[in-house]
C-alpha cells in the first residue's frame, strides 16, 4: 500500500527535543520504518505517516507529551495494536503518533468483585491467559488480539457480544490523559463499582470516542465465571433466509446463548479450505455456542436443534472437546485471512451494519443479491446474534473501478441499514471510512452536539483529527 506525509503539520526540532527530555532518545522514532508501520490499520484505506512516534511508559509520561503537543498544537493519534478497520490510527494530518504498547501492567485482579484494572498495552489474550488460574475471564471478542483500552475506543465487541455485551456494558472507569495533559478519571479515582448515578455517564462519552477526546490509560472492566459447560455446535442451511430466520427464532425463544454467528456459502468456501474444515459443506452455515452446567447447555441445545430443523437446518455437528472448540472458532476468528485467499493478491474493503433483529433476515438477502449482481466476490459474516454483519468485499487495490464498486456496495448496505431504525456500524467505528453516513444518523443536532463536546475537550483539535467527523 501506499501511503501519503502530510504536508499540513511537521513536528519541529524543538518539539522533538521536549519529548525527547520527557521519554529518552530511545522512545522516540522519526525512522520511516516505524512511521510507516504506524501509518495504517487493517482496513484498504489510504495511510498516512505520523511526523514521529513516541513509546511512553506510564501515564505521566502521556500526560507530559500531551502538555507539548498542546503548547505546540500537535496532532496526537493514539496507537493500540493497529487492528481497527476504518482507518482510525491513521495520522491523516501528521503530528505524534503515541504507541501505548509499553504500558502493559495488569494493575489489579479484583476476584471477589469480578473486575480488573488494565493499562493501554494489555491485550484481550494476554488478560485472559493471566485470568486462568482465578476462574474468571474476559468475554468481549472481536477476534483479532486487540488491546482492551483500544477496544474501549472503539466501542469493540464479537462473537460473545449476544450474551456478555459489548465494550460498552463492560467498562466501569477509564483514566484518560487529555489534550492538555490533565489526567481524568471518568467514574472518579478508584471507582469500580456495578453501577452509579452520580452525574453524567463520562465513562460512555470515552467508549467509541475513538481516540478524538483523549488518550485512554487505563480500563477497569468486568469480568466473568468461567463457564462450568461449554458446548459447541455446526449446522447448516440451503440459504440465507432460513439460517437468518432460524437465528432470529433462537432469539425470540429466549435462549441464552452464548454465541451465534453467521458466514454466507461464499465465507464458508474460504473457511474450509483455509481451516481445514472437515466435514462441512459450501452453504449458508451457523456457528454456535452454548454455556452453563452440563444438564443447561444439553437442554439449550436440544431447544435451538428443534428451531434449526423447522427452517430446514441440518443436524447438528457438535464441539465438545476443547481441541475441537478452539478449531472452530479460530476458523470463524480467521475469516479475513479466508476471505483473502479467495481472491490472492486482493485488499478487503470490509463494512458492518447493526439492525433490529427483527429486520435482520430482509436485509442480509438484500445485501448478498446486491453483491451477487456486482462483479465482486463478497463473503458475508455476522455476529447475528445481536443484529450485526459484515461484508469483506475483495479488490484491486490498484483497480479504482473495483474501489468504487465495493464503496457503493458498502454505501448501500448502509442506507439499508439507517432505512430500517438499524446503525451505519456495530463495531468497527466511523473512522475516516463512514464519517459522510454519521451525519445521516444522528441527524444536525446530535453532530453538532458532538462537536460541542469535542471542542469543550479538545478545543486545538489535536487529539485524532480527521476521524468520525467530516
Amino acid at each position: 500500500m501506499s501511503f501519503f506525509t502530510s504536508p499540513q503539520v511537521q513536528v519541529s526540532s524543538k518539539a522533538i527535543e521536549l519529548l525527547n527530555g520527557v521519554l529518552g532518545k530511545e522512545n522516540i522514532s522519526t525512522a520511516e520504518s516505524v512511521r510507516d508501520h504506524h501509518s495504517r490499520d487493517e482496513s484498504s484505506l489510504q495511510a498516512f505517516l505520523p511526523d514521529c512516534v513516541v513509546f511512553p511508559k506510564d501515564t505521566l509520561q502521556v500526560s507530559e507529551c500531551m502538555k507539548i503537543c498542546y503548547a505546540h498544537s500537535l496532532p496526537v493519534i493514539p496507537f493500540g495494536t493497529g487492528t481497527g478497520l476504518e482507518g482510525g490510527i491513521t495520522a491523516v494530518k501528521g503530528g505524534v503518533c503515541m504507541d501505548l504498547s509499553h504500558m502493559k501492567q495488569i494493575l489489579s485482579v479484583n476476584q471477589e468483585d469480578f473486575d480488573c484494572t488494565v493499562q493501554p498495552g494489555v491485550t484481550r489474550m494476554m488478560l485472559n491467559s493471566d485470568l486462568r488460574a482465578t476462574g474468571l475471564w474476559f468475554p468481549v471478542d472481536p477476534g483479532a488480539d486487540a488491546s482492551l483500552c483500544g477496544m474501549a475506543a472503539t466501542s469493540a465487541s464479537g462473537t460473545n457480544a449476544v450474551r456478555y455485551g459489548t465494550m460498552r456494558e463492560n467498562v466501569m472507569n477509564l483514566e484518560v490523559v487529555l489534550s492538555n495533559g490533565d489526567v481524568l478519571h471518568s467514574a472518579g479515582g478508584g471507582r469500580r463499582t456495578r453501577k452509579t448515578a452520580a452525574g453524567y455517564n463520562m465513562t460512555n462519552l470515552f467508549v467509541g470516542s475513538e481516540g478524538t477526546l483523549g488518550v485512554i490509560t487505563q480500563a477497569t472492566l468486568r469480568l466473568y465465571g468461567i463457564p462450568e459447560a461449554t458446548l459447541s455446535a455446526v449446522c447448516q442451511f440451503q440459504s440465507v433466509q432460513s439460517a437468518v430466520d432460524a437465528t432470529v427464532a433462537t432469539l425470540q425463544a429466549g435462549i441464552p446463548i452464548a454465541r451465534i454467528e453467521f458466514l454466507d456459502d461464499v465465507q464458508m468456501k474460504a473457511c474450509i479450505n483455509y481451516s481445514n474444515l472437515e466435514g462441512l459443506q459450501e452453504l449458508s452455515t451457523l456457528f454456535l455456542e452454548f454455556h452453563g452446567t452440563d444438564d443447561s447447555v444439553k437442554a439449550q441445545a436440544d431447544v435451538v436443534g428443534e428451531i434449526v430443523q423447522l427452517n430446514e437446518g441440518s443436524d447438528f455437528m457438535y464441539a465438545t472437546e476443547a481441541e475441537d472448540r478452539n478449531k472452530l472458532w479460530t476458523a470463524r476468528h480467521s475469516a479475513f485471512y479466508a476471505a483473502s485467499s479467495l481472491r490472492p493478491g486482493s485488499r478487503i474493503l470490509t463494512t458492518d451494519v447493526c439492525v433490529p433483529i427483527s429486520e435482520l433476515p430482509e436485509i442480509i438477502t438484500q445485501t448478498k443479491n446486491d453483491i451477487s449482481k456486482s462483479s465482486l466476490l463478497g463473503p458475508i459474516v455476522g455476529h447475528v446474534g445481536d443484529g450485526n454483519f459484515h461484508t469483506l468485499l475483495l479488490i484491486d487495490p490498484e483497480d479504482e473501478s473495483e474501489r468504487k464498486i465495493a464503496k457503493d456496495l458498502a454505501n448501500r448496505m448502509a442506507q439499508r441499514a439507517l432505512a430500517v431504525g438499524g446503525t451505519c456500524t456495530g463495531e468497527h467505528g466511523i473512522g475516516i471510512g463512514k464519517r459522510h453516513l454519521l451525519a445521516e444518523e444522528l441527524g444536525q443536532v446530535g453532530i453538532q452536539t458532538m462537536r460541542s463536546i469535542k471542542e469543550a475537550l479538545d478545543p486545538k483539535g489535536i487529539m485524532n483529527p480527521g476521524k468520525v467527523f467530516l
